[in-house]
């Protein structure tokens, strides 16, 4: 089967759309489809990412008059995906409207839309993912009686890196040392130096900050760790984030889509939101227990970030609980059964667990 994607990337918006969308792309690829990604907004290290998945990536010339969303973007859209005889068009992100999935529906193909909280009025889409463990049928009372709804964390879209990792078991130390920090592929307030500076003093630690290959702060960051010294350091664009996750004792992180691949590696979590979009995710995993959530980033000071980290640290018990508590959220199989749902014949890899 033949896929395109159409999603964004950008300093502000981040590439959490783009990089879940890759999960997707890397499990209909392994499963023999075509696939390609189409893009009106983007960044440098976002394509990159896409070549080396060995992805088309196709630049739509309507971002340079129209917004990314717009009607002339869905005829663009439409387009491409006539010339590639696509079967299925993936849309993810805000800014593409109940009108836009109509459009792309009246052209007569079938679409997966992911959404994270039923912003558009309405929904033409086949299939609407919500991998969130919010997630829930009332968000989206305004759809087609075809669409079908994936929801909750049963259906986390993980890429093919974390596959080796899935029922892996975390030792959590009786005292904590290693530090995860990772505030996604953009980071445009630079929360990742807050972070670092509010750990700067503390003794018998070791802290490993991850910049995304988007993120305008690079030398400043790598300025600020390397004045640590061995015990601070910053990685660029990783390639083993899995290996990372399980080397920590706790992360500091954006609530992103980062949160789910997180909790298959049962990583204790201190988040704080970067955007609006974030603030649902955050808010569910503090209230299931999964994770400490101290709120906006705006509003978090050094010292609140400090005391939360070393009180953490101290407590074997308390990042075990968290430890447990996410990991039986997200089992890593998302991917297969979302592409379960939209290529019929396909075994079902397993059914979505309750409770």
């Amino acid at each position: 089967m033949n896929f395109l994607f159409r999603t964004d990337a950008s300093l502000t918006m981040g590439t959490g759309h783009v990089m879940r969308c890759i999960a997707l792309a890397q499990a209909a690829h392994d499963a023999g489809g075509r696939i390609a990604f189409a893009l009106a907004e983007s960044t440098p290290g976002v394509q990159a990412r896409l070549a080396s998945e060995l992805c088309e990536v196709l630049l739509l010339s309507s971002a340079a008059c129209c917004a990314p969303g717009s009607e002339k973007d869905a005829q663009e859209t439409i387009a491409l995906a006539r010339e590639r005889a696509t079967d299925w068009i993936v849309v993810d992100g805000y800014q593409f409207s109940a009108d836009y999935q109509r459009a792309l529906k009246a052209a007569g193909f079938d679409i997966l839309f992911i959404d994270d909280y039923g912003h558009a009025s309405h929904y033409w889409a086949d299939v609407v993912l919500n991998q969130n463990a919010y997630a829930t049928e009332s968000l989206y009372e305004g759809r087609e009686p075809y669409t079908r709804l994936l929801l909750g964390a049963d259906y986390c879209l993980l890429r093919r890196e974390f596959f080796p990792w899935c029922g892996w078991k975390r030792e959590v130390a009786p005292v904590g040392t290693k530090i995860l920090v990772t505030m996604g592929g953009s980071d445009p307030e630079n929360f990742t130096a807050t972070v670092i500076a509010a750990l700067y003093d503390a003794d018998n630690i070791e802290v490993t900050a991850v910049a995304g290959g988007s993120n305008p702060h690079l030398e400043m960051l790598q300025r600020l760790t390397s004045q640590r010294g061995d015990r601070f350091r910053l990685v660029k664009s990783v390639a083993n984030m899995p290996e990372l996750m399980a080397w920590a004792d706790l992360a500091i992180a954006g609530a992103g889509t980062t949160c789910w691949e997180m909790c298959l590696l049962g990583l204790p979590m201190v988040l704080v939101d970067l955007a609006e979009n974030q603030k649902q995710i955050a808010g569910a995993l503090s209230e299931l227990g999964a994770a400490r959530y101290l709120g906006s980033a705006e509003l978090v000071s050094e010292e609140e970030i400090t005391a939360v980290v070393a009180s953490l640290l101290a407590s074997k018990s308390r990042r075990a609980e968290l430890s447990e508590r996410c990991s039986k959220l997200v089992d890593g199989r998302g991917a297969e059964r979302v592409l379960d749902k939209v290529t019929p014949g396909k075994p079902v890899p397993g059914e979505p667990r309750r409770g």
